[in-house]
C-alpha cells in the first residue's frame, strides 16, 4: 500500500504536491516491488530486508541512493498478550525524493516534530527522530504492565504470571538488540554525514537522537533486569512453598503411619478378643482417641524435628 506524502511550507504532508516527494510503501505487493526496482534502481534484497523484522540494522551506499535499515517497535495490542515486537524500516534517500519500506504502519510525520522541513537530509533526520521516539512510549506500557504483574503476582498461586513476565522480559531483549542495531547505524551516519549531505545543524540533531536512543537503550535494560531479578525471585518463592507442602505432606503421612503400624501389629480381631465384655463404643472410643492423640503427638515431632533441620 502507497502513501504519498510531500513537504509544503516547511511540513510534511500526506497528499500535498510539494518540493520534496515522500513515498511510504506498506507491506508493497509485488507490482510496487517491480516498480522500486525498475524504475528506481533499488536492490530487491534490500527492499525484503526493509520488511524483515529479523533484518540487522545497517546502512548501505548505492549508485543513486542510501538505503537505511533501522528497527521501530510493532504497534501493541491486547491480543499480543505482553509480547512486544520490533519491525524493519527502510529508508531509501535518493537526491530528489525519499522511500520509506515498513512492514505494518506507524504515524510517522505527525506533531510538531515533523515540522521545519526544507531538504531530504531534514526528513532524514525527522524520520530517525519520530522512529526512536517509538520506543518511549512502548517502554512506558512496558513499565506499566510491569507494574500489573508485580501487583497480580503477590497473590498468585500459579505460574501464569510468571510465564507472563517471561514473555515481557522475551519482548525487552528485542528492543535491547533493536536499540543496539540502531545505534550503530546512527553512529555510521554521523561517521558519514559529509558523504550524505548533512550540515552542522544535521550533525548536531543526530547527536540528540543518539543521545535518546542511548537513554531508552538504557531504559530497556534496566527494565530486563529488574524483570529478571522478579522472574528469579518468584521462582525461589515458589519453590520454597513447594519444599514446605512437601514437608507438611510428609509429616501428615508419617501421623498417619504411625497409628496404623501400631494398629495393624496387634489386629482388630486381637483388640476386639482382648477387650470381651466391655462396651465397643467405649472400647472404640478410647481406641480411636489414642491413635488421634498418637497421630497429632507424632505430627508435632515430625514438624519440630524440620524446623531445627532448617
Amino acid at each position: 500500500m502507497l502513501q504519498r506524502y510531500s513537504v509544503c511550507d516547511g511540513r510534511i504532508i500526506q497528499g500535498a504536491e510539494g518540493s520534496i516527494p515522500v513515498e511510504v510503501y506498506v507491506k508493497p505487493d509485488e507490482a510496487e516491488r517491480e516498480h522500486l526496482i525498475n524504475d528506481y534502481g533499488m536492490d530487491q534484497h534490500t527492499i525484503t530486508s526493509s520488511i524483515d523484522p529479523g533484518e540487522t540494522p545497517r546502512i548501505e551506499f548505492e549508485d543513486n541512493h542510501t538505503a537505511i535499515i533501522i528497527k521501530y517497535p510493532k504497534n501493541y495490542s491486547a491480543e499480543d498478550n505482553f509480547f512486544f515486537q520490533v519491525k524493519s524500516m527502510g529508508i531509501f534517500a535518493f537526491r530528489d525524493k525519499v522511500v520509506i519500506i515498513l512492514d505494518e504502519y506507524v504515524p510517522l510525520f505527525t506533531g510538531k516534530i515533523a515540522s521545519n522541513v526544507k531538504t531530504v537530509q531534514d526528513v532524514i533526520m525527522k524520520t530517525l527522530q519520530l522512529t526512536i521516539r517509538h520506543f518511549e512510549s512502548h517502554l512506558r506500557v512496558i513499565n506499566m504492565c510491569s507494574d500489573e504483574l508485580e501487583q497480580a503476582i503477590v497473590s498468585s498461586h500459579d505460574g501464569r504470571e510468571l510465564i507472563n513476565m517471561f514473555t515481557l522480559e522475551k519482548g525487552l531483549v528485542y528492543y535491547v538488540n533493536a536499540l543496539s542495531g540502531n545505534r550503530r547505524v546512527i553512529e555510521r551516519i554521523r561517521a558519514a554525514a559529509g558523504k550524505m549531505g548533512f550540515t552542522a545543524d544535521h550533525v548536531e540533531l543526530l547527536e540528540d537522537i543518539a543521545i535518546e536512543n542511548s537513554q531508552f537503550l538504557d531504559q530497556a535494560e534496566v527494565y530486563s533486569q529488574v524483570l529478571s531479578g522478579m522472574m528469579d525471585a518468584r521462582a525461589s518463592i515458589i519453590n520454597n512453598n513447594l519444599n514446605v507442602m512437601m514437608k507438611n505432606m510428609n509429616a501428615i503421612a508419617i501421623a498417619i503411619a504411625v497409628p496404623t503400624f501400631f494398629a495393624s501389629v496387634g489386629g482388630m480381631s486381637e483388640f476386639t478378643s482382648a477387650m470381651t465384655g466391655v462396651d465397643p463404643y467405649l472400647s472404640y472410643g478410647i481406641f480411636i482417641l489414642l491413635m488421634l492423640i498418637l497421630g497429632v503427638v507424632t505430627f508435632l515431632i515430625t514438624k519440630m524435628f524440620a524446623r531445627r533441620s532448617r
